[in-house]
Parts: structure tokens; C-alpha cells; sequence
């Protein structure tokens, strides 16, 4: 079982920070950035830039300090049997500064174990096991994604779909807008998400067509045009073969 030790949510060290270790903690540190850092490690000295992580293993010497002012990170100590099996199977890098892809997924997470680590119960250790395990990996999972670098940039683009489905933009421009070739955004899209991107507009065109239907009284045409049709036909052909029903036979399906 991973057992969480100490840890700490956004800690703020405004008179900077110094962190010398040159036996190492005797136990696993994760330590995220958020502001630029000098890291000595491996008899290396590195400049590490805000959002990245390392995790020391518990024998690894280590130093660092602030580059900048105040000094603020995220961090936690643990240890306990079969941690280092565990990452050495997921694959989880140690000792190594690694950029964060998903910023907020990290800060959230520890604010999560921050938090359950001030509880008690009688679930407590095991669901901070659980919640440990699921942390490293997800971020082995998103490292070892295609372009994990993409990450952001492409998680802001598909909510930007599902926000304006009405907005037509085709693929080519897509691609564009992030200075990607049509076929590498495509694939690194489907790569990410695990679909298409020209699904994903259509499952948002669909999605707010059913909310119209569901709670305003226009009319098909008018519904199409609204969820970025250029006409009602290609709508109401794409609506049946993806909802199962015509736009009609959805709305009045209560009364049926």
C-alpha cells in the first residue's frame, strides 16, 4: 500500500526556498513547480521552468531553490511496500524533470489528497492508495500519449466545438489555427480523444439541435441554421442516421 506521508496544496514560500538533500528523504518526494527553479540533480544543475514535475526517489541526492519570488508548489511525500514496482511497471519517470501537459489535473489532484489527508475513517489509507495510484498514472497515461505536448491546446479547441457548434470551421482550418498540417491534426485529434475531430462537430451540432428541440418551438429549418447547417436536408438526413429519429419524431417522441 502507498501510504501519503506529508503534503501540501499551493504552498507559498515568499521568502524563497531552499531544499538540500544530499542523502536523499528516505522516501518518495513529488514535487510540481509552479514557479522557475534551480535543480541540482545527477551532479547536473538545471534550470526547471514553472509547470514541471519530479518525483526523487527516496536515496537520490537533491537540491533546489528558488529562481523567483514568491516561490509556490505543489508537493507531497510518500512511500510504502511495492511503490517502486508499481512504477517501475506504469513506467512513471523518476528522478527527471518532466513538463506538466495537464497543469490543472496535478494541482487539482493534490488539493484532492491535501484534503483527504486531513480526514479520518476507516477507508482513509486505502483511498489515498487508490487516489496515489491513479494519479501516477494518469500522468504516465498523458506522457506517453502521442503529443502529449498538444494537450492543452487541443483540450481548449474541442470545448470551443461543444461551446459554438454553430460556428462552421472546417478541418483545414482547424488545423491552422494550431500551425498543423490536416492530416497530423487528425491524427493527433483521434489520438487524444479517441475520435474523430469531424465527429466530435457533429455530436456537438446534434447535441445542441436535440436542446433546441427539447425547450424552443423553431422550426427544423430554423434549428438547422442555428446548429451550423446549410440546409435542413443534410440536417435532418445526419440527425436520423445518428439519433435514430428525425428532428420531428424527437421533438413530439413524448407524445407518441
Amino acid at each position: 500500500m502507498i501510504k501519503l506521508l506529508s503534503c501540501g496544496f499551493h504552498t507559498i514560500h515568499r521568502e524563497g526556498i531552499v531544499r538540500n538533500r544530499p542523502n536523499g528523504s528516505e522516501n518518495y518526494i513529488f514535487v510540481f513547480f509552479n514557479s522557475r527553479t534551480e535543480v541540482k540533480l545527477h551532479d547536473d544543475t538545471l534550470t526547471v521552468e514553472k509547470n514541471t514535475f519530479i518525483l526523487f526517489q527516496p536515496h537520490t541526492p537533491h537540491y533546489y531553490r528558488e529562481l523567483e519570488s514568491p516561490f509556490v508548489n505543489d508537493w507531497f511525500h510518500c512511500n510504502g511496500d511495492g511503490i517502486q514496482e508499481f512504477l517501475l511497471d506504469i513506467r512513471f519517470p523518476v528522478d527527471m524533470p518532466v513538463d506538466a501537459s495537464d497543469p490543472m489535473l496535478i494541482s487539482r489532484s493534490i488539493m484532492e489528497l491535501t484534503n483527504r489527508h486531513r480526514l479520518d475513517g476507516r477507508l482513509r489509507e486505502r483511498i489515498i492508495d487508490s487516489d496515489l495510484r491513479s494519479f501516477f498514472m494518469k500522468l504516465t497515461d498523458l506522457r506517453e500519449r502521442t503529443a502529449p505536448h498538444y494537450y492543452i491546446r487541443f483540450t481548449e479547441l474541442r470545448s470551443e466545438l461543444y461551446r459554438s457548434p454553430q460556428k462552421y470551421r472546417s478541418v483545414q482550418e482547424l488545423a491552422l489555427s494550431l500551425n498543423l498540417s490536416k492530416s497530423y491534426f487528425q491524427h493527433i485529434y483521434k489520438e487524444l480523444f479517441g475520435c474523430s475531430v469531424m465527429t466530435d462537430i457533429i455530436n456537438a451540432r446534434l447535441e445542441h439541435a436535440k436542446y433546441l428541440l427539447d425547450h424552443s418551438e423553431w422550426s427544423v429549418t430554423h434549428i438547422a441554421h442555428s446548429c451550423g447547417y446549410e440546409n435542413d436536408t443534410h440536417f435532418m438526413r445526419q440527425f436520423k442516421k445518428f439519433i435514430g429519429v428525425s428532428p420531428r419524431q424527437y421533438r413530439f417522441r413524448s407524445e407518441t
